[in-house]
C-alpha cells in the first residue's frame, strides 16, 4: 500500500513544484480519520497524503486530500474481492454510520470539492439513523459522529454513561436464581454476537459454539469486547473472546464479575416467617390461639426436618424432641425467636 499511495505521490509532489498547477488532488480514504480499525497500514498510507496536502498548501501550493467513504461499485480494488470480504466491510461500513456511495453521489461531492480551498475534505453518506439505532442497541457512537448524533432521553439511558450500565445490569439480575442469571447474561451475550456477525438475531448464535468457528476474528473479537463493555459497564481485556471462547463461557465470567447474589429457595420461606412475629404477639394471650400456633408449629419444624434430612439436631436451636414435648408456651416462642 505504501509504493502507489505514499511513494508515488512523494515523487510526483517533488517533481511538479516547479510547476503552475490549477489544482493537485490526491485520493485519500475516510479510514485515514475513522472506520480504520484493521486497516493500519492503509489508514497510516492514506493520512500520509492528508498530511501532504496540508504541507503543500502551508507552502502555497495547490493541495487536496480526498479522504472518500466506500463506493457501491465492483470495479478497481473492488472487483478483486470475494462476497464473503464485501459482506464484512458492508457490516462494518453500516455499524460505523458510512453507506456506499453511488457514482452519481460521488461525482457530485468531487465536483462540490474541487472548488472548497480546503487540504482536506471527507466525502461520505453517512447513515445516522443506523448509527443511533446501534446505539440503542448496545454499540457506542463513533466519537467523530458524537456532534451529529442527537440521543433522546429514553436512547440515552438505554446507552447507558459509565457504570450506569453495570448497575442497571445488576439490578436486572438482583433476586433472580443461578439459572435465570445465567439466562438473561446468555441472551445478552448472544444479542450482541449476532449484532457483530450480522445475524437477524440471537437465535442463530449457539451457546456452545466456539467464537472462532463462528467466524470471530481479531477485529470482531475486539469489537464483541467493545460493546460487552458497554452493555455490562465492566472493564474487560481486548483477549475476551479467546479467555472466554463460548458464548456460554463469557456469560458465566461475566456472572463472576458481575458477583450479583443468587435468590435462595429459602427467601421467600424466611421472608414469610419474618412476618409472622407480629401475629404470633398478637395472639399470645389467646390460650386456645398459643395451644393451635404451637402445634402448626411443630409440623413445620418437623416438615423442615423431614425435607432436608436432619435427624432434629440441626435447625432446632438445641432443642431436642424431648424438650419441644416439654416445653412451654414461653419456651416454644424463644425457640421461634432464635431460628428466626
Amino acid at each position: 500500500m505504501f509504493a502507489p499511495k505514499v511513494d508515488a505521490v512523494r515523487h510526483l509532489d517533488e517533481l511538479t513544484r516547479g510547476l503552475d498547477l490549477d489544482a493537485f488532488i490526491v485520493y485519500s480514504s475516510a479510514a485515514s480519520v475513522f472506520m480504520g480499525a484493521g486497516s493500519g497500514g492503509y489508514a497510516a498510507a492514506n493520512a500520509f497524503l492528508d498530511g501532504l496536502m496540508a504541507r503543500r498548501r502551508a507552502a502555497g501550493l495547490p493541495g487536496l486530500s480526498l479522504a472518500w467513504g466506500p463506493w457501491d461499485q465492483a470495479t478497481g480494488l473492488a472487483e478483486t474481492m470475494d462476497d464473503l470480504t464485501l459482506t464484512q466491510m458492508s457490516r462494518r461500513e453500516g455499524r460505523g454510520g458510512v453507506m456506499a456511495l453511488k457514482p452519481v453521489e460521488g461525482m457530485e461531492l468531487f465536483g462540490a470539492a474541487v472548488g472548497s480551498g480546503q487540504a482536506l475534505l471527507v466525502p461520505v453518506k453517512l447513515d445516522l439513523r443506523g448509527v443511533r439505532a446501534d446505539a440503542v442497541a448496545g454499540g457506542g457512537v463513533p466519537h467523530l459522529l458524537r456532534g451529529l448524533v442527537r440521543l433522546g432521553r429514553q436512547q440515552a439511558q438505554a446507552v447507558g454513561v459509565g457504570g450506569d450500565e453495570r448497575r442497571q445490569l445488576s439490578d436486572r439480575l438482583a433476586g433472580l436464581g443461578a439459572a435465570e442469571q445465567e439466562a438473561l447474561l446468555l441472551d445478552l451475550v448472544r444479542t450482541q454476537v449476532a449484532v457483530v456477525l450480522g445475524h437477524a438475531g440471537p437465535e442463530s448464535v449457539r451457546a456452545e459454539t466456539a467464537f472462532k468457528d463462528a467466524g470471530f476474528d481479531s477485529l470482531t473479537s475486539v469489537e464483541l469486547r467493545n460493546r460487552m463493555r458497554e452493555a455490562t459497564g465492566l472493564k474487560l481485556p481486548a483477549t475476551l473472546v479467546f479467555d472466554y471462547p463460548t458464548p456460554m463461557e463469557l456469560a458465566r465470567h461475566l456472572g463472576d464479575e458481575l458477583a450479583v447474589d443468587k435468590a435462595s429457595p429459602a427467601d421467600p420461606v424466611l421472608a414469610g416467617l419474618a412476618g409472622l412475629d407480629a401475629a404470633i404477639e398478637s395472639a399470645a394471650s389467646d390460650e386456645e390461639a398459643r395451644d393451635r400456633i404451637t402445634v402448626r408449629l411443630r409440623e413445620l419444624l418437623k416438615a423442615a426436618e423431614a425435607a432436608g434430612g436432619s435427624d432434629g439436631t440441626e435447625g432446632t436451636a438445641d432443642a431436642s424432641d424431648e424438650d419441644l414435648e416439654t416445653a412451654s408456651d414461653e419456651d416454644l416462642f424463644a425457640i421461634f425467636d432464635r431460628l428466626n
